[in-house]
């Protein structure tokens, strides 16, 4: 059940942001479907709370300002970042880079924090750093430089967000965390996103078409991204870090990558070159050989919503421990 878990949560995650995209194109912003997104998930944790763990509405002033900072880092700049990235890159290439956060953990924990890293970090960012070169064809059709660099920016935010939840800014349960963080991304940007110009009647309109896309009006797809896409992946998720521990669970969510050119392909219609095939699956081999670099710890690009405290992996039962973060 945890590699079903595991692979189902990256099937969700993969295919959102094909979703996403389309909600894009109809004409929402990228900071409002953060918004809506921050919001729909803060609401669905905040219900699942109520059911299982009412304590952890009430949290410290420390945890507080931790779940602020990453729920600002994690989610606020993560999601939008990402959904920028979409606009100008195919959606698997965007969030092939933002997976880039991965060998980047590896290197701070290395350079900053003093771990001990197995040597084949150094072969997981070579490959990085080659499949890289090829996914983006220098000299023959390069890809959109804004888009490349902001998908670049969100694996920095996304890693830096890793970094501050492994310190345990935050004590409290992963789904009081998914709480606290997401409803302070859906403040930011409730600020920010100008959510208020959505118009009604819009929300009634059809989803552009695209083949193999069913006609959904834009109601329907928005709430599909918001539990499909963030919440019932993350859940999904988290039970497999549980049953699989975080190692084995933060490998397979690199199938992610794979789910997203596939569905990026039968929805949208986007088409990479087979030479940029070969470059990202090099890139995704770097990545799993980096997040087997640091010796019991993996992390998954999609639990950035929730990445728990050291001691609440133990008491979890993820046995290879590690940290679970969370597009």
């Amino acid at each position: 059940m945890g590699y079903l878990a595991a692979l189902l949560s990256a099937l969700l995650f993969g295919a959102n942001g094909s979703l996403a995209k389309i909600v894009i194109e109809s004409g929402i912003t990228a900071g409002q479907l953060t918004f809506l997104r921050s919001l729909g998930a803060a609401v669905l944790a905040a219900l699942a709370l109520a059911a299982v763990d009412r304590n952890a509405f009430r949290i410290s002033p420390r945890s507080l300002l931790g779940t602020a900072i990453l729920g600002l880092v994690g989610v606020a700049a993560v999601q939008w970042l990402y959904a920028v990235a979409i606009t100008l890159l195919p959606v698997g290439i965007a969030l092939l880079l933002e997976y880039l956060a991965v060998p980047i953990v590896a290197l701070v924990a290395w350079l900053v924090l003093h771990e001990g890293v197995r040597a084949s970090l150094w072969v997981g960012i070579g490959l990085v750093v080659a499949g890289l070169a090829v996914v983006a064809q220098l000299g023959f059709a390069p890809l959109d430089a804004l888009g490349m660099a902001v998908a670049l920016l969100a694996a920095i935010a996304l890693a830096a967000y890793f970094l501050i939840g492994q310190l345990g800014v935050a004590t409290i349960s992963p789904l009081g965390m998914a709480f606290w963080s997401m409803s302070f991304s859906a403040l930011f940007w409730a600020v920010f996103s100008g959510w208020w110009t959505i118009r009604p009647a819009a929300l009634l309109a059809p989803l552009p078409a695209h083949a193999g896309v069913p006609t959904l009006p834009l109601w329907a797809g928005l709430a599909l991204v918001i539990v499909l896409g963030s919440f019932a992946p993350y859940l999904l998720s988290y039970a497999a870090i549980r049953r699989l521990g975080a190692t084995r669970a933060g490998v397979l969510a690199t199938a992610e990558v794979v789910f997203a050119f596939a569905a990026a392909w039968a929805f949208l219609g986007e088409t990479i070159e087979p030479l940029q095939l070969i470059g990202a699956a090099i890139v995704l081999a770097g990545i799993v050989t980096a997040q087997l670099a640091r010796p019991g710890t993996a992390i998954d690009a999609d639990l950035a919503m929730a990445a728990p405290h050291p001691g609440q992996i133990a008491r979890t039962g993820a046995g290879d421990g590690g940290v679970g973060g969370r597009s």
